[in-house]
C-alpha cells in the first residue's frame, strides 16, 4: 500500500450524517461511496451491518483491511445499481430491505490527490479522470469530441458562460494529453491570471469529470435505487459538493414527499404524482466554522436527508434528459 493510500481521510459531516441516519444496533446500511471508508467505518461503529460500493478498483482493493475489521460487504460497482447487486445478500441476511443509505456525491479526495488518476491540476498527470479506470478518458473525449459538444459540456456542467472559447482553444491545442496542458490552455483562453482568487480550470475539470463518469445521471438513478430499496421509515442520507448535484437531490426529495414537482433539465416534471415515498425532508445542513476549519474541503458541501414513508414506488419514465445548447462566446 502506498503513503497516499494510508493518508488521513476526514469524512464530510460526518456527525451529521450519523445523526440522520439513526443507526440502531443490528440494522442494514448501505454505503454507496465507500472512498477511503470513513462513513462506513463510522457507521460500523454505531453497530449497523454495512454494505458499501465503490466503482473504483483501488478503493475497493485497499478498503479490504476496513471492511475486514468492521465486518463491512464491499461491492464493486456503481451505487445506481444497488438495488440489483444487492438482492442476493438481502436474502442472506433473511430481509429484502435496508434501515439506511447514505452517498458522498463527486471525486473523493483520495481520486484527487493522486496525481495519476489525471482529476486535479494541482500536479500534473494523464488526462484519465476515470472514476472505474476504465472507459473513455478525459483525453479521449476531448481529442476527439466536436467543439460544440465540448463547450456544451463545459456550460453545463461547469457552469462557465464562456465555454464556447475555452472549447475553441481546446481544439487549437489538441492533442491534449496532461492536466497541466489543459489547465494552461483554459486559463489562456480566459485571461486568468495568477493573482485572480478563482481558477478557470476549476470549472472545466468539473465539467469534464462529470461528463466523462456521467455523475449526474448515477446520481439520478442511485436516487431511485436508494428509495426502492429503503424499508418503512429507513432513512437517506446524501451529501453533495456543487448546485448542479444538490438540485437534483433537493427536487428528488421534494417531489417524492409530495412537494411542488418543478421540473428540472434531469429531473423533468411528472405528469401525475402518487403518494409520497419520503416523509418531509430535513433542513439542509452545512459544515460548522469548526468543521471548515479542519477540512476546508467540506466548504461547499451540502446535505439532505428524508425518511422513507410505508407507501411503494411508482417508476416514472426515463429521467434522462440530453445536453443542452449553449450560446456562449
Amino acid at each position: 500500500m502506498t503513503a497516499q493510500s494510508i493518508a488521513p481521510h476526514i469524512p464530510v459531516l460526518i456527525d451529521e450524517v450519523l445523526d440522520a441516519l439513526a443507526i440502531n444496533p443490528g440494522e442494514v446500511h448501505v454505503d454507496g461511496t465507500f472512498g477511503a471508508g470513513g462513513y462506513s467505518r463510522a457507521m460500523a461503529e454505531r453497530g449497523a451491518r454495512v454494505f458499501a460500493f465503490d466503482r473504483d478498483p483501488d478503493a475497493i482493493a485497499e478498503g479490504q483491511g476496513v471492511a475486514a475489521e468492521h465486518g463491512i460487504t464491499l461491492i464493486h460497482g456503481e451505487f445506481s445499481r444497488m438495488e440489483s447487486l444487492l438482492a442476493d445478500a438481502l436474502v442472506d441476511e433473511g430481509m429484502d430491505k435496508v434501515s439506511g443509505v447514505t452517498l458522498d456525491i463527486g471525486v473523493s479526495s483520495m481520486q484527487l490527490d493522486r496525481a495519476d488518476r489525471g482529476f486535479s491540476f494541482q500536479s500534473d498527470g494523464p488526462l484519465l479522470m476515470t472514476m472505474s479506470q476504465s472507459g473513455m478518458s478525459a483525453a479521449d473525449f476531448l481529442n476527439t469530441a466536436a467543439e460544440d459538444d465540448i463547450a456544451d459540456v463545459i456550460y453545463r456542467y461547469g457552469e462557465e458562460p464562456k465555454s464556447r472559447r475555452v472549447a475553441r482553444a481546446i481544439v487549437a491545442a489538441r492533442p491534449l494529453e496532461r492536466t497541466a496542458q489543459l489547465a494552461t490552455v483554459v486559463r489562456r483562453a480566459l485571461g486568468y491570471k495568477p493573482h485572480d482568487k478563482k481558477d478557470p480550470a476549476t470549472r472545466v475539470f468539473q465539467a469534464i469529470r462529470i461528463h466523462i463518469n456521467q455523475e449526474l445521471e448515477e446520481l439520478e438513478r442511485g436516487l431511485e435505487a436508494a428509495e426502492a430499496v429503503l424499508e418503512t421509515g429507513g432513512r437517506i442520507a446524501i451529501v453533495t459538493f456543487h448546485s448542479l448535484e444538490d438540485r437534483i437531490v433537493k427536487q428528488f426529495l421534494r417531489r417524492r414527499s409530495g412537494g411542488e414537482a418543478g421540473g428540472s433539465r434531469h429531473l423533468p416534471e411528472r405528469a401525475a404524482e402518487v403518494a409520497p415515498t419520503f416523509e418531509r425532508p430535513a433542513k439542509a445542513v452545512r459544515p460548522s466554522a469548526e468543521e471548515l476549519a479542519r477540512n476546508p474541503r467540506a466548504r461547499s458541501a451540502t446535505l439532505r436527508s428524508a425518511v422513507r414513508t410505508a407507501n411503494p414506488v411508482s417508476r416514472p419514465d426515463s429521467l434522462r434528459s440530453g445536453p443542452q445548447r449553449s450560446a456562449q462566446s
